[in-house]
């Protein structure tokens, strides 16, 4: 593949021609970003010639608290209201926006959204699943992960009044599927 290389802020990248029509690509410790042009500014990717398929991702993120505020979560006590409805209905907003909140993100029309929440009382923690779906020519991963930060960020902001030290954490991407670059799954599910 032809290339050459150019300077980005501190990092040396590598152009590489893909032979996709305005899909040139950096290599970065091995790693290509198209979201950059020969120049080195951001843009969006041209997607237009991509064929549409059925596209899935499921992403996950946990938020830890500490057992009251879990007893409270699962009793329904906190002042906001139902942590658990209230940040599932976050969640699946947040996925609707999502291009409206990461620059280089195409808007896709999501066939679903799916959005579970549940309380792992041994690791005190509210685990938070989305699973996202759309006939499209391009994925729905930032979707699936938009989905979880915006119900994870709820319950914070829902328990936020007893308790200050609540950490966000484990934000990942589980499983996407469709596309030219194929299926993706984590090696473990739960940690």
């Amino acid at each position: 593949m032809p290339h050459n290389s150019m300077a980005i802020g501190n990092s040396a990248y590598d152009i590489y021609d893909t032979g996709l029509k305005d899909e040139g690509c950096r290599v970065a410790g091995g790693v290509g970003f198209t979201h950059f042009d020969d120049e080195g500014r951001a843009r969006m990717v041209n997607v237009g010639e991509k064929p549409v398929t059925h596209r899935t991702a499921r992403a996950q993120a946990r938020v830890l608290v500490n057992r009251d505020t879990l007893a409270l979560i699962k009793e329904g006590g906190m002042k906001k209201g139902d942590v658990l409805t209230v940040a599932q209905v976050s969640g699946i907003m947040g996925a609707k926006r999502t291009s409206e909140l990461i620059p280089m993100c195409h808007p896709v029309a999501m066939d679903s959204i799916d959005l579970h929440l549940r309380l792992d009382e041994e690791r005190s923690a509210v685990v938070i699943e989305s699973y996202v779906t759309c006939a499209s020519r391009t994925g729905v991963e930032m979707e699936a992960l938009t989905a979880v930060s915006a119900a994870a960020l709820t319950v914070y902001d829902m328990c936020k009044a007893v308790q200050k030290d609540i950490v966000i954490t484990d934000i990942r991407l589980l499983e996407k599927t469709g596309g030219i670059h194929g299926d993706y799954r984590i090696l473990e599910d739960e940690p």
